[in-house]
Order: structure tokens, then C-alpha cells, then sequence
């Protein structure tokens, strides 16, 4: 071999540790900040987490989707950094967690929607607050029930039997369904109630908002709950609800910031609200908003500032993606208040973070 070629060689050689010495270099100098729970805002937060990456490159998210539940165990347990939940902790969570007072920090809003999977139906299906009741308490066990046949005139409902979809786990997209149920349905809230995780009376559990959607796809019949992401990039069809203003809504950008307006204009200092079965006759009825969850004493005060930095991102740049993913944006007034609740998070000593 020839001594240019041998120099060639070395030179390409060295550049190629360089390179790889420089890469190992910034994975050490990232700091990792892992958090976990919902999987309604899943998407979102992914792409956010990724293009916070070239704003702060010092910093690396890693996100575990387990479900609201899951992200609240993990958080109050100290387990992780921050958490994720579609449903607002409870006054007894809060007391429970280990590291403090909590801070719910809302991010978007999204739309709940029914999913089904029946030949020739497509999206647009009408649904009224007692018929999805009825459904999910199992007392309507037939596609092509009187009462699903008497508000869709036209449509060709087969006489099947109709096989719920619900989630298993601990989950906000639950929180934000049972919510509505309980809103609209006096048996509902007697019987099954709200929360993350109920006694469902009927039907069949898939992990995650991804668990249910691929049970629906899957099985011919079934209608399940998800948020509306899944369903659009699933290509699945979703219902249209009849709302407290007694209007057919499709679930939409346009309708989830209708059902957030009365909140945005009162909403509590601890942002736990809830918007579901709204006022107004362009509000979707089954919505809600996504938090994230953050100790207000951070015990380490460099992954403090990195979060603080990150939510006013999220709150600010953030939102301006969030129509993109079929998420609403915050309104205006929401997100700088939110902003302003970042002052709470400080070092175990009280000192005030920056955010970088």
C-alpha cells in the first residue's frame, strides 16, 4: 500500500474518532430528564421533546406513555422528574406524593371521541349523551338499536351485537370520559363514577390510547374511547354528540377551544378544571386538557431549571405546533397565568430557577 494512500487512511481514521469522541462528549454533557404517564397528549409531547432538543441541547426527554395513573404513581413515588395526567390529581394524591406540593402545568387541550369500527357507517355517526351512556353501562347491546337508529335516519345499522372497547389501565383519557358520564348520567355516577380507573360494567380493556384504538381496528362491531389523534391517524371514523346546548358536534380544534372558553375566562389558581359537557352550541362535549406535573421544591436544581426552561417553551413556541397534531392550543390568557405558576418551582431552599 502507498504511503499517500496509508495517509489518506490516517487522516479518515482520525476524523472518525474525532467525530465519534465528540458525539460521546455531548451524550455525556446531556442531562437526562425522564418522565412518564398520559398517553392522550403522547404525540405531542414527543414532538415537542424533540424540538426542544435543538433549542436546548443540553437536555434529553425521555418519556414513558403508561397512562395518567402510571405517571402519577411514578411522580409522587419520586421515580421520575415530572409526570403527565389528562385527569387532575386528587386532594388525597397531592397530600400523598413524597416531594411536596405539586404543580399542574396545562399544556393543550383534546377531544375524547368515540371510535367505532362498523362496515359502511362512516365518521359522523350521531350519538346522544344517553345513547353513549347506555352503551358503556352495556343496556344497549345491538347495533342497530332503536334509539342509535331513531337520531341516524338513513343509516344502515346492522342487527350486531355492539362489543365495547375501554381502557385497562390507569388512564386520563378515562378520567376525562367517566367524567362526562358522570355529568350526563345519574346511574352512571352512581354505580360506576369518575376517575383514572373505574369498575367497567361491560366490555373489553386495551393498554393505552394505542391499545384501544388497535383493539377497535381489529374488532369488527367494537366502539371504543381515544383521543382524537388516534382516530385520525388511524383512519377510523368517530362520532358526532349531541352536546348541553343540544347540538351535534364533530369533534374538533374549533370545538374543544368553544368547550374551554367559559373555563379560560375562571379558571383556578391550581388549573384543576374540568370542561367536559360545556355550554355552548359549538362546544364538543367530551374535552379536556392535558397537564404536566412538577414538584414545586425541585431537589436538584439543574434538572429544576431545565424543566422550567422546557414549559416555557411548551407554553410559548409550544403551542404554535399544536393544531398541526389535532391538539387545541391553550387560550391566550391560560397559557401566560401557566406561565406566571412557573415561579412557584424553586430549589429545595426556595431559591427562584431561571429556566435555561
Amino acid at each position: 500500500m502507498s504511503t499517500g494512500i496509508l495517509r489518506t487512511n490516517g487522516r479518515l481514521l482520525a476524523i472518525a474518532i474525532a467525530v465519534l469522541e465528540c458525539t460521546a462528549a455531548t451524550a455525556r454533557a446531556q442531562m437526562p430528564l425522564n418522565g412518564a404517564g398520559a398517553t392522550f397528549p403522547y404525540p405531542i409531547y414527543s414532538k415537542w421533546f424533540s424540538l426542544y432538543g435543538k433549542v436546548d441541547t443540553t437536555s434529553r426527554f425521555n418519556y414513558q406513555s403508561i397512562g395518567s395513573g402510571g405517571g402519577i404513581k411514578q411522580l409522587s413515588a419520586q421515580t421520575v422528574d415530572f409526570g403527565a395526567t389528562d385527569g387532575p390529581m386528587t386532594d388525597a394524591q397531592l397530600h400523598a406524593a413524597r416531594g411536596g406540593p405539586i404543580l399542574h402545568v396545562p399544556t393543550v387541550m383534546g377531544a375524547v371521541v368515540l371510535t367505532y369500527n362498523v362496515e359502511g357507517v362512516p365518521t359522523g355517526l350521531k350519538l346522544t349523551p344517553e345513547i353513549v351512556a347506555d352503551i358503556f353501562l352495556g343496556r344497549i347491546v345491538k347495533w342497530n338499536d332503536r334509539a342509535i337508529a331513531e337520531v341516524n335516519p338513513g343509516v344502515e345499522l346492522p342487527a350486531r351485537d355492539l362489543i365495547v372497547v375501554h381502557r385497562s389501565d390507569g388512564s386520563g383519557t378515562s378520567s376525562i370520559f367517566t367524567d362526562y358520564l358522570s355529568k350526563i348520567s345519574r346511574v352512571w355516577s352512581d354505580t360506576v363514577g369518575r376517575g383514572t380507573a373505574v369498575s367497567w360494567p361491560v366490555g373489553l380493556g386495551g393498554k393505552g390510547n394505542e391499545g384501544v384504538t388497535a383493539l377497535v381496528e381489529q374488532t369488527p362491531f367494537s366502539i371504543g374511547y381515544v383521543e382524537l389523534i388516534y382516530a385520525l391517524s388511524n383512519q377510523l371514523p368517530y362520532a358526532s354528540v349531541k352536546n348541553k346546548a343540544g347540538q351535534f358536534v364533530t369533534p374538533s380544534l374549533e370545538s374543544v377551544t368553544a368547550a374551554a372558553a367559559g373555563a379560560a375566562n375562571d379558571m383556578p389558581d391550581d388549573f384543576r378544571v374540568s370542561i367536559t359537557d360545556a355550554p355552548g352550541a359549538e362546544a364538543y362535549p367530551i374535552a379536556g386538557m392535558t397537564w404536566l406535573l412538577v414538584y414545586e421544591k425541585q431537589a436538584d436544581a439543574a434538572k429544576g431549571a431545565k424543566l422550567v426552561g422546557f414549559l416555557n417553551w411548551a407554553l410559548t413556541d409550544g403551542q404554535k405546533i399544536a393544531a398541526d397534531l389535532h391538539y387545541a392550543p391553550l387560550p391566550a390568557a391560560v397559557a401566560e397565568k401557566a406561565r406566571a405558576a412557573l415561579a412557584k418551582i424553586t430549589t429545595a431552599d426556595g431559591k427562584a430557577l431561571a429556566g435555561n
